[in-house]
């Protein structure tokens, strides 16, 4: 049966190479991603609030709000256990970081269960009060689906990324409802290398999977109609950016931080067991925690500032400013805490809905405590909005994304130029100080991080240099006279030539022009000369585990395009050059190019 499969898959894949274009198959088979995307992420949505909503308003019993406290460790927990009982075979990750090293490592090979399991393991999460965001599950689920659409049909690496990508742009699309940040958040995240021709596979599947969340989701995530900004808030706006910046910078270092800690913690059902006893205190404290929190701030949009405070302990303080200001503070704080919490202890969500809620929140307390002071009278709702589009660019590294998507999940488009300032200050903060975003710091830290800024330095680790030891020299011994080895001397295509005694060690080198000029010599004795008389120690060996990008830089360094090669005992083994090294970095990028996976 699965050899019929695969003759048929085969011979349908040789009919569309002949009848349909390479460019219009991959748009065809980027809208499918699309289509399938927004109903990953449209169900992703409907359980995990469907889950929140029966728990919250249909499930009745008198003492059930003391179960709140345990809600997340009993959502922790079941996912573990979840991912212990069916994720057996593979292992299993979270959020956006092994796409980005899937990509980076040249196969853009995601296992097939992350299509449901994302979907499953973080509505457990998140449907039980884990204060994450569904985002980056829905990322993972949509590029799962990309990418094994694209290797089924046997397209190449740099095709199955782009449909990789177009699931990941499908992915916040069908979840914030916002195409175009969608698109952008696939370019400036997932893409290694940005083309032109990539937009519209990008456009027409993040488009899809807007328009088929629609269809299965109704609910919008943010209902606001914005009246625009005055030109007098436009100092506070360069003020509020650079607090938001620095805020991410210190949001960056506590998930560092907070991760290893957990890391330390080697038994998994421990991690369970302290994270949720620890987000269901932080959620007790402060119920605007519970979930992604976009309830939260959706109340604040509205101007209903007191719900804050309306379910916690200090309800009865509503009316009290200064207290409103210092207990939204520290819920922004407190969100950033569980939702890393939340992802430390073993639950399964995202960093892009927290960074929105704690934008959100800082938006608030900065315009809210300056119109209470008396120091400006500020429109909240538009650093609210401006704190979402800062709180993404800088946490992330993804200006772009930052201030399309604040822009189209609140109808703010009337405030690009605030949104653009915010995000760009916020971003260049956090980029002087934090080379790598929430996202890239995890592979780093691992030392798994390709950066495509340096390609140069990428395809080189992929490449061992014992396949590129050349050995077609002549090799001389160092009791040989120079006009005993003459003829070869002469014919050789090489103009170097190892000195190797009898025990294979490299006693040194000598070159054309030295021996020639010896051979030519009026003086009989000159052509009598013994090889180890004459030749000279190698100015630098290298050593075979030598990783070819140190070699490069030897090479360099050296203005030098050849350099002879040993084992750890110095036995000679041939020479590597560079334009060995060329020719095999570009059969590396046009396999990259064709080759299918």
């Amino acid at each position: 049966m699965r050899k019929k499969f695969l003759k048929y898959l085969g011979n349908f894949n040789e009919w569309r190479k002949q009848k349909i274009s390479n460019t219009n198959f991959l748009i065809l088979a980027a809208m499918v991603v699309g289509a399938f995307g927004g109903i990953a992420s449209s169900l992703l949505k409907e359980l995990t609030h469907s889950v929140a909503s029966f728990l919250q308003n249909d499930f009745t019993w008198k003492y059930k709000f003391y179960l709140y406290f345990f809600f997340p460790l009993i959502g922790i927990f079941l996912t573990v256990l979840y991912i212990r009982t069916f994720i057996r075979r593979t292992k299993f990750q979270h959020g956006i970081p092994p796409i980005l090293y899937q990509v980076s490592h040249g196969n853009s090979r995601l296992e097939f269960h992350n299509i449901y399991s994302q979907i499953i393991s973080s509505a457990l999460t998140v449907g039980l009060g884990g204060s994450a965001g569904l985002e980056a599950p829905a990322v993972a689920s949509g590029a799962s689906i990309g990418s094994n659409i694209g290797r089924f049909f046997g397209l190449n690496y740099r095709e199955v990324t782009l449909l990789l990508a177009c699931g990941g742009a499908a992915g916040i699309s069908g979840a914030f409802n916002s195409p175009v940040a969608g698109m952008i958040f696939a370019i400036e995240v997932m893409l290694p290398e940005f083309s032109i021709p990539a937009v519209i596979p990008l456009l027409m599947s993040s488009a899809i999977a807007s328009v088929v969340s629609q269809f299965i989701y109704k609910e919008p995530l943010f209902i606001l109609v914005t009246r625009g900004w005055t030109i007098d808030a436009f100092w506070f706006y360069i003020v509020f950016g650079t607090i938001v910046g620095l805020y991410s910078v210190y949001f960056a270092s506590l998930n560092t931080y907070i991760h290893k800690q957990f890391h330390k913690i080697k038994n998994r059902y421990n991690k369970v067991l302290i994270g949720g006893i620890m987000l269901g205190i932080l959620i007790a404290v402060m119920p605007a925690l519970y979930g992604e929190g976009y309830i939260t701030i959706q109340k604040l949009l509205d101007g209903n500032y007191q719900s804050l405070l309306a379910n916690s302990f200090f309800a009865k303080y509503q009316n009290v400013a200064w207290l409103l200001v210092l207990f939204a503070f520290v819920s922004l704080v407190g969100k950033t805490f569980a939702c890393i919490i939340t992802m430390s202890s073993g639950g399964n969500g995202g960093m892009f809905g927290p960074s929105v809620v704690v934008g959100g929140l800082l938006g608030f307390v900065f315009a809210y405590t300056l119109n209470i002071s008396g120091l400006a009278h500020l429109n909240i709702t538009n650093f609210i909005i401006a704190g979402m589009a800062a709180s993404i660019s800088g946490v992330m590294h993804a200006p772009l994304t930052g201030v399309f998507l604040a822009a189209e999940i609140t109808g703010g488009y009337v405030l690009m130029v605030p949104l653009m300032i915010v995000s760009a200050i916020s971003y260049f903060i956090n980029k002087g100080i934090n080379k790598y975003s929430i996202y890239t710091r995890i592979l780093a830290d691992e030392g798994t991080l390709i950066s495509q800024q340096n390609k140069d330095y990428n395809v080189l680790r992929k490449l061992k240099l014992k396949y590129l030891i050349e050995k077609d020299f002549v090799i001389l011994r160092p009791d040989d006279t120079l006009l005993s080895r003459s003829n070869e001397i002469i014919h050789t295509q090489r103009n170097v030539f190892p000195v190797v005694g009898q025990d294979g060690e490299l006693k040194g080198i000598m070159y054309t022009d030295q021996l020639l000029e010896y051979l030519i010599s009026d003086k009989k004795e000159d052509q009598q000369r013994f090889i180890k008389d004459i030749s000279q120690p190698a100015s630098k060996i290298i050593n075979v585990q030598t990783p070819l990008y140190k070699v490069m830089q030897v090479m360099d360094s050296m203005d030098t395009r050849i350099l002879p090669v040993t084992d750890e005992n110095n036995q000679y083994l041939g020479f590597v050059t560079k334009n060995g090294i060329f020719n095999k970095y570009r059969h590396i990028l046009s396999r990259q190019e064709g080759d299918s996976i």
